[in-house]
């Protein structure tokens, strides 16, 4: 069966492998990643970093390893959010982006784009190389593939765009892979590893450095100034000379509008043994549904991550379906033995595709952000760190401009603007006249739904033991609905990708308050 068919098979052939009941990611079951206190009093320090994925951890280990003072803040936990859940794909191929690149911002600047991606990946493994990092790292080759006739001529011009930037890579029909493929575009010796692990390391090395880490420490606002400072919600101050926003949204948006120039997407993965072997490399389909592929090592034997399902968060089917249709991907063209892990990760892309990381503004040049990498975190979110490192100790950087988050492009960040707005206007109306016609008293254990509280909109989930959890289902971020996520077991915004535990905790920005509790 062709890839893009296998929604269509028989539902008798779904193997009886069950889903794991709750997601849990294999990068952090497998290491052991250490704790640190909250922040309980003001500190002075040259450069805060608030959020503690890739970029943050990657910018507090250069910037102390130099002898700066840093302090590294996260709201929840180290390595939890997006960094914690990707696929993990060490690579500068990032789906079809540098024929439509060239299109839209020339060679030059499209080759910068592949150049900071590159030595991304060189740094990550150099690193790896100089500290013996235990972290999986292997490199393989990388591949975009097709099965479908409508999709061939853009491997062909991606290709084509490869040799007019002199990228290394190939042109091939079949793949390794043990089903036809009709095209694909390789980029040879790019890596795939354990971020959770890698990034562990440089944790411990910036402590060792002297830097300065923090968890369940929010960052709410800045003061502006030649020495800013992080003010925290429990009203701390970090007084410093640069502030670095990488949390996954910006906390500081001021008249940036981050919200409206980057929409957020979730995607899925599956951790499974499998009855046939890996053929190795990494692979991503042209087409939609996305089907990602790679191989890990879990207790010394080979596990294959299946990723894809794509879709605008809050939007779309009911998110278990999505890892089931993974599972039936799986099953047709490798066999499953086992399903051990499921997570999700969110993502968020910007009206053009490139991240935007450097200065908020000329106004404020002590204060930077990064953030928008679209799924490809592991080398944009090392490239944002190197790029940062080199604005805080006033180095030159060719990638300065190309990144630069006050960037405009007419083509084609005016018609995705125009799109994605029209969709959050969509999504907002179309929440506020839902007509709901569950009750509380409906719900079974361990089930979450949009329901009618003394006649208006509410969001309820009875937990396994039976209690029930009730919330006002109003985003307070710009007050559209939120919609029941079964599969994470959260309440997420439709509009602008906000997400909330089901107690109405804030998970994903750019939300920053909880959704109202209902008392039951």
């Amino acid at each position: 069966m062709a890839e893009g068919d296998h929604t269509t098979m028989a539902e008798q052939s779904i193997p009886q492998l069950n889903l794991p009941q709750f997601p849990e990611s294999y990068w952090l079951a497998s290491t052991n990643v250490p704790n640190f206190p909250k922040l309980t009093q003001d500190i002075k320090v040259d450069v805060a970093i608030v959020g503690a994925g890739i970029s943050g951890i990657t910018t507090a280990y250069l910037l102390s390893k130099q002898g700066l003072k840093v302090a590294l803040i996260e709201a929840g936990q180290l390595l939890t959010g997006t960094t914690g859940h990707t696929t993990a794909k060490i690579t500068a191929q990032h789906d079809l982006i540098y024929d439509e690149f060239i299109s839209h911002f020339g060679k030059e600047q499209t080759k910068h784009y592949y150049e900071a991606n590159a030595e991304a990946l060189q740094f990550i493994k150099k690193t790896i190389q100089e500290h013996q990092i235990s972290c999986d790292f292997t490199e393989e080759d990388a591949y975009v593939y097709t099965n479908s006739d409508e999709q061939v001529n853009k491997i062909t011009a991606e290709f084509e765009a490869y040799e007019a930037l002199g990228i290394p890579g190939s042109y091939v029909d079949q793949t390794p892979l043990p089903f036809q493929t009709k095209a694909a575009v390789v980029m040879p010796n790019q890596a795939r590893f354990n971020p959770v692990a890698y990034l562990t390391f440089l944790v411990n090395q910036i402590i060792k450095q002297g830097g300065q880490i923090y968890e369940y420490t929010e960052a709410i606002n800045v003061e502006k100034g030649n020495l800013a400072a992080v003010i925290t919600s429990n009203g701390y101050k970090i007084t410093c000379g640069h502030v670095v926003s990488c949390s996954h949204f910006p906390f500081i948006d001021g008249w940036s509008f981050y919200f409206a120039r980057m929409y957020a997407e979730r995607s899925y993965v599956l951790g499974v043994r499998t009855n046939k072997d890996y053929p190795g490399g990494m692979y991503i389909s042209a087409e939609d549904p996305k089907r990602s592929l790679r191989s890990a090592t879990v207790n010394g034997e080979q596990f294959i991550l299946i990723g894809g399902e794509n879709h605008k968060t809050g939007q779309g089917i009911c998110t278990i379906k999505h890892y089931e249709a993974l599972k039936l991907f799986g099953e047709e063209h490798f066999g499953l033995k086992e399903i051990a892990y499921r997570w999700s990760a969110q993502d968020l892309t910007t009206l053009d595709k490139l991240p935007y990381i450097g200065r908020t503004s000329a106004d404020t040049p002590n204060i930077l952000v990064a953030t928008g990498y679209k799924k490809w975190g592991m080398t944009t979110g090392t490239a944002a760190a190197l790029l940062i490192e080199k604005m805080v100790t006033r180095k030159e950087s060719p990638y300065e401009e190309l990144f630069d988050p006050g960037r405009f492009h007419a083509d084609p960040s005016i018609k995705t603007f125009i799109v994605q707005n029209a969709d959050v206007a969509k999504h907002f109306i179309t929440g506020k006249l839902e007509m709901i016609h569950k009750l509380p008293e409906d719900l079974g254990n361990d089930e979450g739904s949009v329901v009618k509280v003394n006649g208006n909109r509410a969001g309820a989930y009875r937990d396994q033991q039976g209690q029930l959890h009730m919330v006002d289902t109003t985003c307070t971020h710009m007050g559209c609905e939120v919609e029941w996520n079964h599969g994470e077991r959260t309440w997420d915004c439709p509009c602008h990708g906000s997400r909330f535990s089901y107690k109405g905790e804030v998970l994903e920005g750019p939300a920053k308050r909880p959704l109202k509790i209902i008392e039951a």
